[in-house]
């Protein structure tokens, strides 16, 4: 699975308000999407992850859909910047890189720790004139409701963290296995931990968009019923789909996850 590191400087920089979408946002060579594309798909990525996970989908929709993923500070490219360990203020930093779709229709993807940003990106940009998404696809991640509680158990130590991640598979392991590796990867990931243990959602029905969640019939994070009080959070239409595998079914069913996605986003007539 891809991971977090690149090149950087030793110094950190915290990121502010106002930043460039090139900052933020990433587009892959053969993806050929962009403006013209019917569609524009923002995916999140998962905790400790970084935008180059979701290549693949990226290369599957294309050029059909202009998928763009979002990159989070410390990782990758952004390695000298420190990670944002409030999922509030990132979904406030996102929103504002984002801004109103300009009449184009937009669709937030996010997986894991990326399906709770996802959705406070869109509680915000519901929020602005013409700038709520079209649509909200949510991924291995329990409901808001779900997860009030659960999060508050999460450890943020460093040894429990790694050791829950193994658990959790899609990830390259044999990147703990090296120390100078595991020093570069542990800040993300250290962060991620404490934004989630420290979150609390954005309460009741704020949504008006269609909700679509997905998720893997033997991941250990989360029943298939907690995904499916997704429903709760939007006024809009809801679904459910449900996979065979973990918590990273995703990496196991590309072609069909891609062909779901494909038919959610229908080209808009005229």
């Amino acid at each position: 699975m891809p991971w977090l590191f690149g090149n950087g400087s030793s110094s950190v920089r915290w990121v502010g308000m106002g930043q460039p979408r090139d900052v933020w946002l990433r587009r892959f060579p053969g993806a050929a999407g962009g403006s013209g594309a019917g569609w524009e798909l923002v995916c999140f990525p998962h905790a400790g992850g970084s935008a180059a996970y979701w290549r693949p989908l990226s290369l599957a929709l294309a050029p059909g859909v202009d998928v763009v993923a979002v990159q989070y500070p410390g990782r990758l490219d952004r390695l000298h910047e420190a990670p944002v360990e409030d999922l509030h203020r990132l979904a406030d930093l996102i929103a504002e890189v984002l801004g109103p779709s300009g009449g184009r229709p937009r669709a937030l993807f996010g997986h894991s720790m990326g399906a709770s940003l996802a959705y406070e990106v869109a509680v915000r940009l519901g929020r602005l004139p013409g700038g709520g998404p079209d649509l909200l696809v949510v991924s291995g991640r329990r409901a808001p409701a779900a997860a009030r509680w659960r999060d508050r158990c999460v450890s943020v130590d460093d040894r429990e963290i790694v050791e829950r991640v193994r658990r959790l598979g899609g990830t390259d392991t044999a990147l703990f296995d090296e120390p100078e590796l595991l020093e570069l990867v542990l800040p993300a990931l250290r962060g991620d931990y404490r934004a989630l243990a420290s979150y609390e959602d954005t309460g009741g029905r704020p949504l008006t968009c269609p909700v679509v969640a997905l998720t893997g019939d033997r991941d250990p994070e989360v029943t298939v019923e907690e995904v499916e009080a997704w429903g709760e959070q939007t006024s809009g239409a809801f679904r459910s789909h449900v996979f065979g595998g973990g918590h990273f079914f995703l990496d196991d069913h590309p072609e069909a996850v891609a062909e779901l996605v494909r038919g959610l986003l229908p080209a808009r007539a005229g």
